[in-house]
C-alpha cells in the first residue's frame, strides 16, 4: 500500500532543496491551523512566499500547476492571515503565493501563482 503522505513529504523535501538553492529562506514546513495547511513557508528576498507543492508522476491527469483550485487557494490564503497574525515580525512583509510544480523529473518555479483571496487586515 502506498503511502500518500511519506509521497508528499518526499516531494515537499524535494522542492524545499530546490528552493534552497534558489536562495530561498525556508521558515516553516506543513504549517497547519485549523483554517488548513500550507506546504512550505519561506522568505524569497524580503518577500513572505507560501508554496503549495504539486507532483504528477506523468501528464494524463493534468499538469502539476493545474491542481491548485480556487477553494485550495482560499484555504492557503487563510493559512497565510493566520501565520501572519502569529508571527507578527513578517507582518509588514509583501506576500506572494506559488506553486512548486514536479511534473516527473522537471521542477517548474511559478510565482504569483494566485492573488490573495483572503480576508485582508
Amino acid at each position: 500500500m502506498v503511502n500518500k503522505r511519506n509521497i508528499g513529504s518526499e516531494f515537499e523535501n524535494i522542492a524545499s532543496e530546490y528552493l534552497k538553492s534558489k536562495s530561498v529562506v525556508i521558515l516553516d514546513k506543513n504549517f497547519r491551523s485549523s483554517k488548513g495547511e500550507v506546504d512550505i513557508i519561506g522568505l524569497d528576498g524580503d518577500t513572505l512566499v507560501f508554496f503549495e507543492v504539486k507532483q504528477r508522476k506523468d501528464n494524463l491527469s493534468g499538469f502539476a500547476e493545474e491542481a491548485v483550485g480556487f477553494a485550495k487557494q482560499k484555504r492557503i490564503c487563510a493559512v497565510c492571515d493566520h501565520y501572519r497574525a502569529v508571527h507578527k515580525e513578517y507582518f509588514l512583509l509583501g506576500v506572494r503565493f506559488d506553486v512548486i510544480a514536479i511534473d516527473g523529473e522537471h521542477i517548474t518555479w511559478l510565482k504569483n501563482a494566485f492573488e490573495y483571496t483572503g480576508l485582508g487586515f
